[in-house]
């Protein structure tokens, strides 16, 4: 992945332009922003309906379709694997694979604090494309605003996504019912403690790196093997996989059962929530999703989610059960047991 983003940055030098901040005029709408846009976005993520221009986008699709919006402010815009860009595409497109959907077109939006350097801003957009390339989706429309300085924190991008359902999809939660595993695609709370990282300048061994990534091709792999079967998928962004279990369990009127052992996580990302009071399973992830499954399928469900690039770590962490209604019970470690609730509050502000 690091190399990936080497070879396009190489691909896509900075042009040489006459400013090196972004100044309020560059959002006025006049020449600036015509400089700022021409010499950025619409070179790098040109494309037939995007080189129109217009005030919005025209494209023809059929057929059932899923819509979602995301916004992102996440301190630092870059961090140890990323960049608020590839977030920006990665959080949308997920969400429309979620809701079983092949994504296809996205609109960006940026708000930027005056003072951010046209470098970083080039960095960015050179990310958004590398991102969109990968999970092959388009950029057909926008728009970009400054505020003054002090009025935003150097960056705020908003992120919209239509995509067409996968024609095996029935991916709701009324699908679920008792006796469903729940699988979880990968290592848990690297984002969150990537994010922490920096914050809190902690160092280990080997650097802890977000798991951003774009989850659309591996999600349509397996509903094309496993469709109906499939009853609802969901990504664990803000509030980490407990906030999502228990919105899940509140919903279906159903329990859930979990165990601590079966969470997969890296030993640092471990080893850095126990540093800072942090329990693994509210911190944020960017890369994973979660799946319940019917029970007949979930053991070849998780071997072929193991053999896809974002899930080798993938595990079964828990089945529905019509006992305790509406709560999340974990086993932990040594055997005792603890009801899983929300947050009260934030616990990583400026997340994603």
């Amino acid at each position: 992945m690091k190399d990936k983003k080497i070879r396009m940055q190489l691909q896509c030098p900075m042009p040489k332009l006459d400013f090196d901040v972004i100044t309020l005029g560059h959002g006025s709408g006049g020449v600036l922003t015509n400089k700022l846009l021409d010499s950025g976005v619409f070179d790098l993520l040109s494309n037939p309906i995007l080189d129109e221009r217009h005030d919005g986008a025209i494209f023809q699709m059929e057929g059932k379709m899923a819509f979602s919006t995301d916004s992102f402010l996440v301190s630092p815009i870059f961090f140890p694997g990323g960049n608020i860009g590839e977030l920006a595409v990665n959080g949308t497109v997920n969400d429309l694979a979620m809701c079983g959907a092949i994504p296809k077109y996205l609109s960006l939006s940026f708000i930027i604090e005056e003072g951010l350097k046209v470098s970083e801003f080039w960095d960015i957009l050179v990310a958004i494309k590398g991102a969109c390339e990968e999970a092959g989706v388009l950029v057909v429309t926008g728009d970009t605003k400054v505020v003054e300085k002090g009025k935003g924190d150097k960056i705020f991008i908003n992120t919209s996504g239509v995509g067409s359902i996968h024609p095996k999809a029935q991916i709701s939660a009324k699908n679920i019912k008792a006796g469903d595993k729940i699988i979880v695609s990968g290592n848990i709370a690297s984002h969150g403690m990537a994010i922490m990282s920096v914050r809190e300048g902690l160092e280990f061994d080997s650097e802890i790196l977000s798991d951003t990534i774009h989850l659309n091709h591996t999600i349509s792999g397996l509903l094309d093997t496993f469709g109906e079967h499939i009853h609802l998928l969901t990504d664990p962004t803000r509030g980490g996989i407990a906030t999502v279990l228990k919105e899940t369990a509140q919903s279906i009127n159903l329990g859930i059962d979990m165990a601590q052992r079966n969470l997969p996580i890296d030993n640092q990302v471990a080893s850095a929530c126990e540093l800072l009071g942090l329990d693994p399973i509210y911190v944020a992830n960017e890369g994973l999703f979660i799946a319940f499954v019917d029970a007949s399928i979930a053991d070849d469900f998780l071997e072929t989610l193991q053999k896809d690039e974002n899930g080798t770590n993938a595990k079964i962490i828990g089945t529905v059960t019509e006992e305790h209604p509406r709560q999340v019970i974990m086993e932990s470690a040594i055997g005792g047991k603890r009801v899983v609730s929300m947050l009260p509050g934030e616990q990583l502000p400026r997340i994603c």
